[in-house]
């Protein structure tokens, strides 16, 4: 990992972190936003840590197990990380389904926090 971009390593390390609480428990994800931070689920618009964190909570599903297919990371002028990621997750006893997550990461306080997210499920229409 060493030989990595410093942004690929932060990303990275951010995307593996983020889907290991979200899938042990997402109600602790909180600590990774901060009150500006945006999401924008399946179109749905929510701003700030607590808005953000009981949308995630309130998911309806028990259990949810997320594959990572493909990570990207770039830099950003404004010394920020852009990370977008595609995979498939399987929720409760669901098909597996396709996803597609890119997330801003921006250094605040000594520690990278999400201020930006935007999720969506791959559905195509057939």
């Amino acid at each position: 990992m060493g030989d990595k971009p410093i942004w690929e390593q932060i990303g990275s390390s951010f995307v593996q972190h983020y889907y290991q609480i979200f899938d042990a428990d997402r109600t602790q994800l909180g600590a990774i936003y901060i009150d500006a931070s945006c999401l924008t689920w399946e179109g749905q618009q929510f701003q700030g840590k607590a808005a953000i964190v009981e949308k995630l909570s309130s998911l309806p599903f028990q259990k949810i197990q997320h594959s990572i297919t493909a990570q990207d990371h770039q830099p950003t002028p404004d010394s920020c990380i852009l990370s977008m990621v595609v995979g498939q997750l399987k929720a409760d006893d669901d098909q597996v389904l396709g996803f597609h997550q890119t997330f801003l990461l921006k250094s605040f306080q000594g520690a990278w926090v999400c201020t930006n997210e935007v999720f969506r499920l791959a559905l195509h229409n057939i």
